[in-house]
């Protein structure tokens, strides 16, 4: 006979197979790599601080007299790469694709640098690369929203550590759109957990304290109510070790946060002219649903769809578990070296040769210590101020006194020692240079290169040791491009509010920081319009690696300079604004204003419109003596001719015809001249038509601006009093009626 469970006891029953399930998955991530990732993870990270040698190694080395050397060769290389990375930052760039603008892309372009801002972006992506590459290859940024500063919700990227985070035991691909789930772990504190998730969860955590239930030491930290070390009790069972007398309390419990891919049917909007299909939220009612596809002009199909739900559970407590309110994960992974579902890091492949360079600099140092104190051969009764064990303890010190008995000398002979084999050395040098070879980094990326090297000959060694880099940098622009989608995700899904951001913009435009750009997305207009919508339209990402802000500067200012002595006409204001000088902002404002290309003050325009009306006038007058004399040389050539009619011999005569040549000469220089002036003042003339023309577009753009500045104000001034009236009218006192 089947037992009908009332609504209490089936949501009791379901809670029990989530958890259960929670702790299987759990289970299973971490027997299935992780572990083994963990180890490692810790073992990379213990070279590259410089703890290479094992404990027992040490102690055995210690007992025999003999050192242990630590030629740390992964520290520097190492610090190369990094430091490759941290001299090139990416800037995310948005381009339009469907539905999308180029004012709307550019304004999503300076939002995600403000998120970068806020965020310190540029440090997070350090650490997440020198996770990956020093902790066997796992780094991750975690995206989310926040909504602790801001009620409206910020974009919060952080850089989680890789040892937390459990990946799908059954993932092979980078892309974590192809994973099924992602966990992440940690202890937390009874208290910490009644801060996140209400005292009722962390009450019945502690009554796991008092019924000692759990699934295994992994679960759970217990302390005991006593002065002693509760550590021997840590990884023993719940009931081991206890009499029913001692008392426990839990230490810290471990949090289980999974986010998990689940298929469910759902509803889409189907664009009729596109073809793109989009889910319809979850919270939407059928006739919202119907309404909104009809005012659209869209279809509404059957789909199925990936959905992610999260779930967190400590021990056998259910903390949460709910549909996730993002599309995707939160986690957004770095690889440095990835080999279908193998994750590798730099410094895995240097232990070895590690290890190596230091045993054979270790066993070196002992043979050259031992060679030191080679012994002596003693005849019985040659030494006279000591014995031979004084002589075995001090005669390799430094300035020791022999003394032997008359015509005993020869009966002392020093041991000569065996040499250092040059086998070692050799493969001492060996293992150097294959950490070299292995990690490509050579000796022009550590400046370790000598002074007769040229410097084209450096560059070239050092872009080819770049060139075998390229592929975890190549990894992390996939990161990268990864990171730049989850920012424009979460920008549509969570920015959908009116709001102003303002940004420092660098790169090729200088701008001071005192005076940032201020830009604002989502903006009504009167008319009901909406400018910069960014939560519509689809959109590419494009990266653009630049140097540092420090360098780039640098590199700029040398830039500008070269082109300023080859006689590229780079004015002096954009010169001083690339450089470092205190206040250059200001200095390049005043050569601005003392060259004349800064703005105007309103003396300055009119006083300049007077001397342009000055040099109009001059040249209009110019003009006209050349005018004048082109007329007067053309009077006199014609006055010649009809002189010379009445004269003997007419125009053959020598003297007139001397005359007309210098007449002719005259009046081409006049005429020339004429031209020229006339040209001067055409363009005089037109240069004050653009002027007034420039003045006249102006006026008519901030009288526009102006009108519709008022047309706002005006409506939002009667919205405002029509509200205000409206809570007057609520406020008045009702009569009331007898009944």
């Amino acid at each position: 006979m089947a037992i009908r469970l009332n609504r209490k006891q089936q949501q009791i029953v379901e809670q029990e197979r989530v958890v259960s399930d929670q702790w299987g998955r759990y289970v299973r991530a971490r027997d299935h790599g992780h572990v083994d990732y963990l180890r490692m993870a810790d073992r990379c990270n213990s070279f590259y601080v410089g703890d290479q040698w094992d404990p027992d190694t040490i102690a055995k080395l210690d007992e025999q007299g003999r050192p242990a050397l630590t030629i740390n060769m992964i520290l520097s290389t190492v610090n190369a790469v990094l430091g490759e990375q941290a001299s090139k930052r990416v800037e995310f760039k948005y381009k339009p694709r469907n539905g999308g603008t180029e004012d709307t892309a550019s304004v999503l372009t300076k939002l995600s640098s403000a998120i970068k801002d806020a965020n310190q972006y540029d440090w997070c992506e350090s650490q997440v690369f020198s996770d990956a590459i020093i902790q066997h290859g796992r780094g991750f940024f975690d995206l989310r929203m926040a909504f602790n500063e801001n009620m409206m919700g910020d974009i919060v990227i952080t850089a989680d550590d890789p040892r937390n985070i459990l990946l799908d035991a059954d993932a092979k691909e980078y892309d974590p759109s192809t994973w099924k789930e992602i966990t992440e772990t940690r202890w937390v504190s009874i208290d910490e957990i009644e801060q996140m998730y209400g005292r009722k969860k962390a009450d019945m955590l502690r009554t796991q304290g008092l019924t000692r239930t759990r699934y295994e030491p992994d679960s759970l930290q217990w302390e005991d109510d006593a002065f002693g070390d509760a550590r021997e009790n840590e990884m023993m069972g719940a009931s081991e070790g206890l009499s029913d007398q001692e008392e426990q309390t839990i230490r810290a419990v471990r949090i289980i946060d999974r986010q998990h891919v689940k298929i469910v049917p759902c509803l889409k909007f189907v664009d009729l002219e596109s073809g793109d299909m989009k889910p319809v939220p979850q919270n939407w009612s059928d006739r919202k649903t119907r309404d909104f596809a009809q005012r659209m002009n869209m279809a509404l199909i059957r789909d199925i769809d990936k959905k992610i739900r999260w779930t967190t559970t400590a021990d056998q407590v259910l903390l949460h578990d709910d549909w996730s309110p993002y599309r995707t994960f939160t986690k957004i992974p770095y690889f440095a070296y990835f080999r279908r579902g193998k994750p590798f890091g730099l410094v895995t492949n240097l232990l070895s040769p590690q290890e190596q360079l230091n045993k054979l600099s270790s066993q070196e140092l002992h043979i050259l210590n031992t060679t030191a104190n080679s012994g002596y051969i003693v005849e019985r009764g040659a030494l006279a101020n000591m014995t031979a064990d004084e002589l075995r303890n001090q005669g390799a010190e430094t300035g020791v006194v022999i003394e032997t008995n008359p015509g005993r000398k020869d009966s002392i002979e020093k041991i000569k020692p065996n040499q250092v084999p040059t086998g070692i050395e050799r493969a001492a040098m060996s293992s150097a240079s294959f950490i070299k070879e292995i990690s490509g980094v050579n000796e022009a990326m550590l400046g370790f290169d000598s002074a007769e090297v040229s410097g084209v000959a450096l560059e070239q060694k050092s872009f080819r040791g770049q060139i075998q880099l390229q592929v975890p940098f190549d990894n992390l622009q996939r990161t990268r491009h990864m990171v730049a989608k989850k920012i424009l995700e979460l920008v549509q899904q969570f920015y959908t509010e009116e709001r102003v951001f303002y940004i420092t913009t660098q790169g090729n435009t200088i701008q001071s920081a005192k005076d940032p750009e201020e830009f604002t997305i989502n903006q009504q207009t009167a008319a009901g319009e909406i400018i910069n919508d960014v939560t519509v339209g689809k959109y590419d990402i494009v990266l653009s690696t630049m140097p540092a802000r420090d360098s780039f500067d640098d590199a700029q200012f040398a830039e500008a300079v070269s082109l300023r002595q080859i006689g590229v006409a780079i004015p002096d204001d954009r010169i001083v604004e690339y450089s470092h000088l205190d206040k250059k902002f200001d200095l390049a404002e005043e050569i601005r204003e003392m060259t004349g290309r800064g703005e105007m003050t309103e003396e300055q325009a009119k006083q300049l419109e007077f001397e342009q009306n000055i040099r109009n006038q001059m040249a209009m007058a110019e003009y006209e003596r050349a005018q004048a004399e082109v007329a007067k040389l053309e009077a006199e050539a014609m006055k010649l001719a009809a002189d010379a009619s009445q004269t003997e011999g007419g125009m053959d005569s020598p003297k007139i015809r001397l005359a007309m040549e210098d007449l002719e000469v005259k009046l081409i220089i006049a005429r020339e001249n004429l031209r020229m002036r006339q040209g001067l003042a055409l363009v005089s003339a037109q240069s004050t038509i653009d002027k007034q023309a420039l003045s006249s577009r102006a006026q008519i753009v901030g009288t526009t601006v102006s009108e519709r500045e008022k047309r706002r104000t005006a409506l939002l001034t009667g919205a405002q009093k029509a509200e205000a009236d409206i809570q007057k009218e609520r406020a008045k006192p009702r009569p009331t009626t007898a009944r």
